[in-house]
Formats: C-alpha cells, sequence, structure tokens
C-alpha cells in the first residue's frame, strides 16, 4: 500500500509505503514539511478499507492542506468506500495497479487494460487510456490524454481530463452514453455507429464531433 504526494502540476513529490492501514504519527510529521498545494493518490492491491478509515486520511490530509484525489485499488469495497466520500476512485487489476505505483516517471505512464469494463468499473489514466475490450454501459473510463478502446464503446469516456484540447476518444464502435473531452460534454450518437471503420471524437469550435479514424490521420 503506497500513498503518493505529487504538486498541482503533477510532479512527485514524496511517497509512503504502509503495511496495514494504519496512520503513525511519524507520518503526520513528515506530511508538515510538505508544501502546498498538493494532492495525494492511494494505491492498495487486495485490502479492503472501509469509509471511516478514509475519512480520517481525508480529514489528516486536509488538515495539511493536501487534497485526497484517487484512490487506485484491486478491491472493490475499497472502491465502493471511495466513491461514498466522493473521492475519485478506480478499479485496476494487480498489473495495472503496478503501472500506479511507481512514484517516478514511470507513474505518468500510458494504461493498458485488457479485457471487458463492467458496469460500476472505473479506470483512469495520468496519460493515455487503451482498452482492449469493451466498455459496457455503466463504466466510466478517463484519460488526461487520449481514449482508445480496441473494442465496443456504450459507457461514458472522458478524455483531456487535464485541459488538453487536443484529446481525442477513439473506438472500433463508438456508441457511447455520453462522451466529455476537456470538460465539453455531448450525449452519444442516436445513429449506430458504421461498422466498417473505427470513430474518433474530437473538439473542433468548441463542440465534440465524431469522424472516421483513419491511421493516416493526424488528430
Amino acid at each position: 500500500m503506497k500513498l503518493i504526494l505529487r504538486s498541482i502540476a503533477n510532479e512527485f513529490i514524496k511517497s509512503f509505503s504502509f503495511k496495514k492501514f494504519e496512520l503513525y504519527q511519524n507520518f503526520c510529521d513528515k506530511l508538515i514539511a510538505i508544501e502546498a498545494p498538493a494532492a495525494a493518490n492511494l494505491i492498495t492491491e487486495n485490502e479492503e478499507i472501509n469509509s471511516w478509515e478514509l475519512a480520517k486520511l481525508k480529514l489528516i490530509l486536509e488538515k495539511h492542506k493536501i487534497k485526497f484525489s484517487n484512490i487506485y485499488s484491486s478491491n472493490r469495497e475499497t472502491v465502493l468506500s471511495g466513491k461514498s466520500l466522493k473521492i475519485n476512485s478506480t478499479f485496476l487489476n494487480i498489473k495495472d495497479l503496478k503501472n500506479q505505483s511507481s512514484p517516478g516517471p514511470s507513474y505518468l505512464q500510458d494504461i493498458l487494460h485488457k479485457g471487458t469494463v463492467r458496469s460500476g468499473d472505473r479506470i483512469s489514466s495520468n496519460g493515455d487510456l487503451f482498452i482492449m475490450g469493451d466498455v459496457n454501459p455503466g463504466a466510466i473510463i478517463s484519460a488526461n490524454n487520449n481514449v482508445y478502446v480496441w473494442g465496443k464503446l456504450f459507457g461514458i469516456a472522458l478524455a483531456g481530463e487535464n485541459g488538453n484540447k487536443n484529446a481525442s476518444i477513439a473506438s472500433l464502435y463508438l456508441n457511447p452514453l455520453q462522451l466529455r473531452i476537456c470538460g465539453i460534454v455531448a450525449i452519444g450518437p442516436k445513429d449506430k455507429p458504421n461498422n466498417k471503420y473505427p470513430e474518433v471524437a474530437i473538439l473542433e469550435d468548441n463542440k465534440i464531433i465524431i469522424k472516421p479514424y483513419l491511421l493516416n490521420n493526424n488528430l
């Protein structure tokens, strides 16, 4: 289990490791030296953490002017506990968690998820997000940069979460419930996608438009 602190500019500050979800006095002492503003991401594998424990951590962070930004966990109960506190909480498998847990440059690497993203699941990436499978209705996927779904996209997809207006959302079968790029929201198209080619959603004149996704396009 690891707590990673980053600046608002997403630069690494410090990480803390725990064998169990316990808050020690020396941990709190170390927070005093952190220069605000900062954001914290909690990364944990199989441990179930209840909402009371997460609320306690959130309160300690807020006292030191640190925002509790994200929870990445392979335990669904931990993810649900985080969501109940309105913390951005993402369910990831063990392999994807290892990509998130590195505090150095690899922390900013893209995420590749293989398999179906089911209803209630949420997957996010600090870079690009690649989904090799379908995204079911009720699932939410998001990325600071681009989203690529090599399958059917029926859920909600968010791109450009860091303000990147050049971000895009591409899929082999683009039929989402909702799209959002750099804060601009669009409801999914009423017409079914053309199965002959993948499609991509981009921003154009502050509106989301959908185009054929061609490999020789520079979008």
